[in-house]
């Protein structure tokens, strides 16, 4: 009973004595900014832990830029993906505020070569590759996709450019434009009752008559 009491005693009594230490311990507004070793380059979004203080976790900005409150001497972990982990302990300073400057080396890692198939096993490659039809080189199949019967099944599926239409257009307006020249009215003069009637009139009076030819 008593060893359980003493042991009891002796817990509570380090809990103090941790406890009394670490409010000794100075407070300080510990501050910084995170950047790459060498292109000198903000690390964003940094997860910054406290070790020493129960992992009491923060993290940095976008700029890479963090400010909490920890005590001289804490020691502060650094990580985040694509960096390695960087560790720094807060010294001993005069003021109530501590800036300091954290550098992570990029981590580099190079992972095997891998080489895709678009078969699941050897089986379906040996089956694709007695499939494959080589009676043809490139030439053939060129002069085949390139022929009459090949490029008229295209033009009924495939749409014209924008440059095909515009040469129709224009093709278009030039028709009309000479049309326009040589029959403004765009009308044979055979089915005009007009026209007739003039030519009736002319017969009439004698407008093609052989007297009138006569010197």
């Amino acid at each position: 009973m008593a060893g359980r009491f003493y042991y009891i005693f002796t817990l509570i009594l380090f809990l103090s004595w941790g406890t009394i230490s670490a409010q000794e311990r100075k407070i300080v507004q510990f501050s910084g900014l995170i950047s790459s070793v060498g292109g000198e380059l903000p690390v964003p979004f940094v997860t910054v832990t406290n070790i020493s203080y129960n992992n009491q976790v923060h993290a940095a900005n976008n700029e890479g830029f963090f400010s909490f409150v920890a005590h001289v001497g804490d020691t502060i972990r650094f990580t985040s993906v694509g960096f390695e982990p960087a560790e720094f302990v807060i010294p001993e300073t005069a003021s109530d505020k501590f800036t300091a400057k954290i550098n992570m080396k990029s981590l580099v890692i190079e992972l095997p070569a891998v080489m895709p198939f678009p078969w699941a096993s050897i089986e379906e490659f040996n089956m694709a590759f007695m499939a494959l039809d080589v009676s043809d080189d490139n030439i053939s199949r060129i002069r085949n996709s390139l022929s009459p019967e090949a490029l008229a099944a295209l033009s009924q599926v495939v749409p014209r450019s924008a440059e095909e239409i515009q040469t129709f257009n224009s093709m278009q307006r030039h028709i009309n434009m000479s049309n326009k020249a040589v029959n403004q009215r765009f009308a044979n003069p055979l089915f005009s009752p007009f026209a007739w009637g003039s030519f009736i009139n002319s017969i009439v009076k004698g407008d093609y008559s052989r007297k009138r030819l006569e010197y």
